[in-house]
């Protein structure tokens, strides 16, 4: 991987119910660390995690920036550490066992399975050039989660994609909102994002059950409102309707994720939503906040 590339492998889900959620990404060349943004970013492979955030009640987050010695990668597997994201057979098995930061400092430790319903031929660049592509490998999946944590241990739907890039974020996006919404037929993905040139990238793409994929007309951009550190939000909703956050999920000074209910095309959805100002990222006193969420862990070896 070149310097300043990255890669993130991203699962969400949402528990039938509504009321929990979970995000885990394993990250190679963590776009969001400290540490990588200090060290040049020379090296990805030795600025890699899984990080874990849970939301509802109980709700933890765990993001341990960690040296090249805990990373461990074949073709069916990533493993940073003590946790794994692995394909067995048609499901991927993502196994956590780290320690949540504050204002909870506990052990995260269980097991998460996502069953795509198929796996897309989707891969979208992002820019002109290529230098950052999206691929949504599984919008329509189930998830079960399993963790050592009253309340934990739920089912609901899921969702997996990844992102590859030659270059930081920073680099070539001031802000970007993307959305994967469940549908009676399947889901709808929206990536908008507007880029430091000045141009603008959107895309509107709904995916049916067996995986195929179809670029469709989106409904307008519609603000809703403000994260509570004041991150601007849109999503896309039919004229005359108001997007509106049901749970909130991650919030930082420069980004948002929650779930949010919209309507598109006449019918009411709830679905997984994020905001990211990387305008705010750039700024370089962001930087010792951040450090303050990942803490940094150059060396490992299999007892931890």
């Amino acid at each position: 991987m070149p310097a300043g590339g990255y890669a993130w492998w991203y699962v969400d889900g949402v528990s039938t119910d509504g009321t929990r959620a979970i995000s885990i990404i394993g990250f190679i060349g963590s776009v969001f660390s400290p540490w990588y943004a200090w060290s040049g970013r020379h090296s990805p492979e030795n600025h890699c995690c899984i990080n874990v955030g849970t939301y509802g009640p109980g709700g933890r987050f765990t993001m341990t920036d960690r040296g090249r010695a805990a990373l461990r990668t074949t073709d069916d597997l990533l493993q940073v550490g003590p946790s794994s994201m692995r394909w067995d057979n048609d499901r991927l098995v993502i196994e956590i066992n780290e320690i949540s930061g504050p204002p909870v400092i506990s052990r995260v430790r269980g097991t998460v399975t996502l069953t795509p319903g198929a796996i897309t031929g989707v891969e979208l660049p992002l820019t002109q050039d290529g230098a950052h592509v999206w691929r949504p490998f599984a919008p329509i999946a189930d998830i079960q989660v399993r963790l050592e944590s009253d309340g934990w241990d739920w089912d609901g739907h899921g969702y997996f994609d990844a992102n590859f890039g030659t270059r930081p974020l920073e680099s070539d996006f001031d802000f970007w909102t993307w959305g994967r919404y469940p549908t009676a037929n399947g889901a709808t993905c929206f990536y908008d994002a507007t880029l430091r040139d000045g141009t603008s990238f959107d895309r509107a793409i709904a995916f049916d059950r067996a995986g195929h994929a179809a670029e469709v007309a989106a409904p307008p951009r519609t603000p809703f409102k403000r994260s509570l550190w004041q991150v601007k939000r849109e999503t896309r909703a039919d004229p005359g309707t108001t997007p509106r956050q049901a749970l909130n999920m991650l919030d930082a000074p420069f980004y948002s994720r929650s779930t949010v209910t919209t309507t598109l095309q006449g019918e009411r959805v709830t679905g997984v939503h994020e905001a990211l100002d990387l305008t705010r990222y750039r700024q370089p006193l962001l930087k010792p906040m951040l450090a303050c969420r990942v803490p940094r862990r150059a060396g490992w070896n299999d007892s931890g």
